[in-house]
């Protein structure tokens, strides 16, 4: 029997509104549990105001019980990447080999995780010095896949993340620990 893959989706205040709902959408299209993890349980809002809410709190997620992280971009990460919760799941699920994918300014976040170095990934522009600050080798390509990392830049490349990240999850075999 395959498990149903689960895929965690960080969030805080002034996310990038479509980096956000549209993994959220299209992974639970493809038939994965989405579960919004934020530093509260609360409602979330975008940089555009949408709404979001978390169904836990990050400190109370046990990240063996996922197949990935999405990591959206915008403001959020600078917020995100300050609580510890946040950056021991997402370095442990980067060193478990579980899938971590951020995009945009969600660099951030596996930056400031300490799981970056020496990983071909792709970010949003302006924050390339700090990707290659942290020793990633930065790519200004739509999605970059190195090992279980796959990053992306904006939200126009978000069709080719989202594929890139759902074909990476289903051909995840065996069983989470």
């Amino acid at each position: 029997m395959e498990i149903r893959k689960r895929v965690l989706i960080l969030i805080e205040d002034e996310y990038e509104d479509l980096e956000g709902w549209y993994p959220k959408l299209r992974l639970l299209e493809e038939g994965m549990e989405v579960v919004v993890a934020g530093p509260e349980k609360k409602v979330y809002h975008g940089k555009k105001g949408y709404p979001m809410e978390a169904d836990c709190k990050v400190e109370d997620v046990d990240w063996k019980g996922f197949d990935g992280v999405v990591i959206p971009g915008g403001y959020a990460p600078d917020k995100l990447r300050r609580y510890p919760a946040v950056l021991k799941l997402v370095r442990a699920m980067g060193e478990a080999g579980r899938v971590v994918a951020p995009i945009c300014h969600g660099a951030w976040v596996p930056i400031s995780a300490g799981i970056v170095k020496g990983k071909k990934m792709t970010c949003f522009f302006a924050i390339k010095d700090d990707l290659q600050n942290a020793g990633a080798l930065y790519e200004d390509k739509t999605v970059v896949v190195d090992g279980n990392m796959i990053s992306s830049r904006c939200p126009s490349d978000l069709p080719e993340f989202l594929r890139t990240i759902i074909k990476a999850l289903s051909g995840r075999v065996g069983r989470r620990e």
